[in-house]
């Protein structure tokens, strides 16, 4: 099931990078081994040569970990041509986090002296890193409006440091969504590597390789897995000589590899993967419209709306809306607090993509640390609260959040 021409979606998601193995499990089992045997000395100076094919060592990879692998390449590539007309072949390497991912990504391709251009409204990990880790490093960022296409023009035309440009689509927590297709073609035709974070859309909703980015991260622990069992992230790749080595050795040197049990479980997690974002595109659009007319509700973010300013963009590149939304309650920071409080059905939790509702207040928890005015900045204002709708019988997500708003009302 290595080849993905033929196979629809929902089946790549149920078998894409299978192969049986001698033993004839249904499922690819747990290859639970730090380490694997060869027939003779020969063989392993084949294998560490490249000359032949086989596995070596558990940081560098597994049977149960090249399928999740396999599987997300495949579902990234789906429908897409390369060059000379033929499909799509990505490479796709598996972490131990989305910020493993992150970083294997980065410091793959940088170097002291070179610098990134980005927008605001990040992940936090990904803005602390770009922040804290790579000054220290002699890598710099520059912050532009996305949305000024013009402005992104003269700032890379101003500086031939800029090496690197970072997408986020729909962001976190605003929803923000930035032009694939516009700013991609800005970055490489000034010869930019572009890379995109595609965790909130997932390639069910969208796909960035279609609009020639280099390279694209998940943090596989959120929609991909969908069930909140296992950490996770990955890099995947359209230059398959440079994923093979300059990506691969970085991976392997930085040690944030992956492991068998995790990997079974987003595996598992993905054979539902389709079916669960249809349902999850669904309820995160019926929400959306119930809290946009709701009088305890001071604004909505989410693309789904036409009060979006980035509706046009969602529509555009995105097969559905998403998932996650944010919102601002009237009663400010206080209510923010109380209001999740007044939770029954909907789960209070910093993470996303799960099949249960997951709901939390940035201001009081992932932002508590970052100043108000910085905050502020970002769009994360005291009664913001950021949701990820799941797959619940619809009405009992909605009366939930309609009697937490009326008991702080």
């Amino acid at each position: 099931m290595s080849d993905n021409h033929a196979l629809g979606f929902e089946t790549i998601c149920i078998h894409g990078g299978h192969t049986p193995e001698n033993n004839r499990a249904h499922l690819t089992p747990i290859y639970a081994s730090s380490t694997y045997t060869f027939d003779s000395a020969e063989q392993a100076i084949a294998v560490f040569k490249g000359q032949e094919e086989g596995y070596i060592y558990g940081r560098f990879g597994n049977p149960t970990i090249n399928e999740a692998e396999e599987r997300i390449a495949m579902l990234e590539a789906y429908g897409l041509k390369d060059k000379e007309g033929n499909q799509l072949k990505l490479k796709a390497i598996l972490h131990s986090s989305g910020m493993a991912a992150v970083s294997t990504m980065l410091l793959s391709n940088l170097q002291a002296g070179d610098k990134i251009i980005t927008h605001h409204s990040l992940y936090g990990g990904t803005q602390e890193m770009i922040d804290k880790i790579l000054p220290g490093l002699g890598i710099e960022s520059i912050i532009v409006d996305f949305h000024k296409h013009d402005e992104v023009v003269k700032k890379i035309k101003g500086d031939k440091q800029i090496k690197l440009m970072y997408l986020e689509t729909p962001a976190n927590p605003t929803l923000q969504c930035i032009d694939l297709e516009v700013l991609s073609g800005i970055g490489k035709e000034h010869g930019l590597i572009v890379c995109a974070d595609n965790t909130f859309a997932t390639p069910y909703l969208q796909q960035p390789f279609k609009y020639q980015v280099d390279f694209v991260m998940h943090s596989t622990t959120k929609f991909l897995n969908g069930h909140g069992t296992a950490v996770g992230g990955i890099v995947i790749g359209r230059d398959l000589e440079h994923m093979n080595t300059r990506v691969t050795k970085m991976h392997r040197l930085l040690g944030g590899n992956s492991n068998a049990f995790e990997a079974y479980l987003l595996t598992n997690g993905l054979r539902t993967f389709s079916i669960r974002m249809e349902r999850h595109c669904s309820n995160a659009q019926k929400v959306a419209e119930y809290l946009n007319n709701h009088k305890g509700v001071a604004h909505v973010n989410f693309p789904g709306l036409e009060s979006h300013p980035d509706h046009a963009i969602a529509l555009k590149q995105m097969r559905n809306a998403g998932a996650v939304l944010s919102f601002e309650l009237k009663g400010g920071f206080e209510a923010g607090v109380q209001f999740i409080n007044k939770l029954k059905v909907c789960t209070s939790a910093v993470s996303l993509g799960t099949c249960d509702t997951l709901v939390s207040h940035p201001a009081s928890t992932t932002h508590v640390g970052v100043p108000r005015e910085k905050r502020l900045t970002f769009g994360i204002t005291d009664g913001l609260i950021r949701m990820s709708v799941g797959i619940e019988t619809i009405e009992d997500i909605i009366n939930d959040l309609n009697q937490a708003i009326k008991l702080i009302s």
